[in-house]
């Protein structure tokens, strides 16, 4: 069987695998020999720990910054391997990387957040992977674009690589908000979840962790050190191996599914009403389009331009405090009805160019935005446009 012709196994068929969660565990990064072992032979105590994972080569913004310790970490991870019952992994980042790594026999490769960005690093990454049998996951990118994650992945597959995963570390935002990564929890990808670059403090971990179990996420990758606070990078979201020990003591992990015959009759109901409901959204999606369109007919009429900001922004605040006090959060209701707003001058767009449909997010070939203005101690929001 060549490698083309290869399936990917589910996680369920790995030798690896012991049950929900499939769990990952080690320090940010490699620093010392002692460091590395010290660390491993706390954490082989957790039975529920299956793999070993420390950083060797670490990408980092700026040149000054700690960017491993190299090659020689491998040497440490293959004593990790020897003397203990755990798995190894490493994140590699280029070729050499990957003959590195399997040369000195790591159970786990996993490509980066930085890494995944780029199709020619990863094409690279996944040519020096061909007909080797190891374990790859997948970091999704910095930013929010699930067809670059999407497409790490496939390649690996087209490699030949069997057993393949995806690694949820949240997204890069640059809104304030809780956690140090933005958490797409929507996003409809499987495998693990890394709450320690979700989170970017210890303080968050067992909240996301129990939250990806719930959302049936296979398992978890969550960064132990012996002694975080001195660690050489991440410090602030690493545990200890007790802290480990105690956080997945207090995880629950539920049930895929159920036989209760009951249950299964009140879900089924309540799903039935579901759709239903759903059925009803498109319905008044459709008939709020025709209004749109007939708004178009009068503004190509008139001449009067498509965006209307003032309107807009009127729409906007009046959606999100209506919707937040019927206990919907402003980012769902915001997302949902900048979607409508896109899909509404989409349409009057087709009205204006007699059929001719432009492309989504422009406007006469701008991009649509709206920012958030603060004057004076009362916060605005403007919708502006951007010449593409």
């Amino acid at each position: 069987m060549n490698n083309e012709q290869r399936i990917n196994e589910p996680i369920s068929a790995w030798n690896a695998w012991k049950g929900r969660p499939f769990m990952i565990a080690g320090p940010c990064s490699a620093e010392t020999e002692e460091q590395v072992m010290e660390t491993a032979l706390r954490i082989e105590k957790l039975d529920q720990v299956t793999v070993y994972r420390a950083g060797i080569w670490k990408p980092r913004t700026r040149p000054d910054a700690f960017e491993g310790v190299g090659s020689e970490g491998l040497k440490w991870l293959r004593r990790v391997k020897q003397e203990t019952r755990l798995l190894v992994a490493t994140e590699v980042a280029n070729e050499r990387h990957v003959y590195e790594a399997l040369k000195y026999g790591i159970d786990l490769l996993w490509i980066g957040a930085r890494t995944t960005v780029n199709p020619f690093t990863v094409q690279e990454i996944c040519d020096a992977l061909k007909g080797v049998d190891v374990m790859v996951m997948v970091k999704n990118p910095v930013n929010p674009d699930v067809e670059l994650w999407t497409g790490a992945i496939e390649r690996l597959a087209r490699a030949g690589i069997t057993r393949l995963g995806a690694i949820h570390r949240g997204f890069t935002s640059y809104e304030k908000i809780r956690y140090r990564n933005q958490p797409n929890w929507q996003i409809p990808i499987e495998l693990r979840r890394d709450p320690s670059h979700i989170g970017g403090a210890r303080a968050y971990l067992h909240e996301i962790s129990q939250k990806a179990l719930d959302l049936n996420y296979d398992g978890l990758m969550i960064e132990t050190h012996r002694d975080p606070d001195n660690a050489w990078s991440d410090a602030a979201q690493q545990l200890t191996p007790d802290e480990l020990h105690e956080l997945m003591s207090r995880l629950i992990l539920r049930n895929t599914r159920t036989d209760d015959k009951k249950l299964l009759d009140i879900l089924g109901e309540l799903r039935q009403q579901i759709d239903v409901y759903d059925e009803h959204l498109i319905d008044l999606m459709e008939k709020r389009m025709k209004v749109s369109e007939t708004i178009g007919r009068y503004k190509k009429e008139n001449n009067i331009t498509i965006l209307q900001s003032s309107r807009w922004e009127e729409i906007l605040d009046r959606v999100v405090q209506n919707g937040t006090s019927k206990g919907l959060s402003r980012e769902v209701v915001e997302a949902i009805f900048k979607a409508i707003h896109q899909e509404s001058i989409n349409h009057q767009m087709k009205v204006m160019n007699n059929g001719v449909v432009v492309a989504p997010g422009a406007v006469n070939g701008s991009e649509q935005k709206v920012v958030t203005i603060k004057k004076n101690g009362t916060t605005k929001k403007k919708a502006v446009l951007l010449k593409g």
